[in-house]
């Protein structure tokens, strides 16, 4: 796999995905035009390409990193949305805990939730886009350990990883009511059994926290 497919974007087509959840047993449809999702997380590469900086526990260009908290993706994308003379997509305010996102810039940024669990199905209305041991790393295959990106198969639209590996962070907030600030995380990572590895599935963290098995990839709007 060369550098530039590392980087490859993918134009994912509108649609409806209905969302769940399990405390208040609510659901709700979210209707999506199209976005772009990168096809693959961001590897160790990429971010200390952007940020000089190489967080995590584990050593690997092609590594998705990890250790990353929801604010330093954040940052990420408009360190990277800067390098590439697009708009910003995020306000961060100083204290670094406020975070407005512009929908109008063209910038890099994270997905929503909803944009998320659309790109994962790719069109299917099952917990999984395929199998899960060709498709995911998770504990009963990973060797409990993270994986270069790209190693299992992709969906019907070309994402990579979207489940199994690490966890990737979304940009809404998990539950207000019950845990504030919290945000969700998708996806399955390399420790987590095969239940967790599923399109539905919802993990949640706070914004500062960094974990090893946690990682994002971006979008970008339109």
């Amino acid at each position: 796999m060369d550098t530039a497919a590392v980087h490859k974007m993918m134009t994912i087509p509108p649609g409806r995905v209905t969302l769940s959840d399990r405390r208040t047993q609510r659901s709700w449809p979210v209707d999506l035009a199209p976005y772009q999702l990168a096809a693959f997380p961001v590897t160790q590469a990429q971010y200390a390409a952007v940020t000089g900086l190489r967080p995590g526990s584990s050593r690997g260009d092609r590594l998705p990193v990890e250790g990353v908290s929801w604010l330093d993706a954040v940052r990420l994308c408009n360190a990277l949305s800067r390098r590439e003379a697009l708009a910003p997509a995020y306000h961060v305010r100083s204290d670094g805990e406020d975070v407005d996102w512009d929908r109008s810039a063209d910038g890099y940024r994270l997905p929503t939730e909803a944009e998320w669990e659309h790109a994962c199905r790719a069109g299917t209305d099952g917990a999984r886009y395929g199998r899960l041991d060709e498709i995911a790393w998770h504990r009963g295959n990973s060797g409990e350990r993270i994986h270069d990106v790209g190693g299992r198969q992709p969906n019907a639209w070309g994402l990579y990883d979207m489940l199994g590996n690490v966890w990737e962070w979304c940009w809404d907030i998990y539950d207000a009511e019950v845990y504030a600030g919290y945000r969700v995380l998708r996806g399955g990572g390399w420790f987590d059994e095969r239940w967790s590895c599923r399109a539905s599935v919802r993990r949640r963290s706070h914004p500062t926290f960094r974990i090893d098995d946690v990682g994002f990839r971006v979008a970008r709007s339109g």
